[in-house]
């Protein structure tokens, strides 16, 4: 488990922002941001400011990705959030 927190805050996993420790499901989570954005090339969370982003990213709550995309691809997005 690790405390350290590196990298863009909008793919910071929940638990690095509760500064709680963290293991290779962050990285899942991460990768599943990148992936969002790849897609609907906008982060899945943003935020005006830290504390709103941080709040977003609790809530894990993030708009669709693009309907054009398969279902089994916003399903595996869904899982890695």
């Amino acid at each position: 488990m690790l405390f350290t927190q590196t990298g863009t805050p909008y793919y910071a996993s929940p638990e690095v922002w509760r500064d709680k420790p963290y293991d290779n499901r962050s990285d899942l989570w991460s990768l599943g941001c990148v992936i969002y954005e790849m897609t609907a090339l906008n982060p899945p969370f943003k935020a005006a400011n830290m504390d709103a982003l941080f709040k977003v990213v609790i809530s894990a709550s993030y708009p669709p990705i693009p309907n054009y995309y398969s279902k089994d691809l916003s399903r595996m997005i869904t899982m890695l959030l």
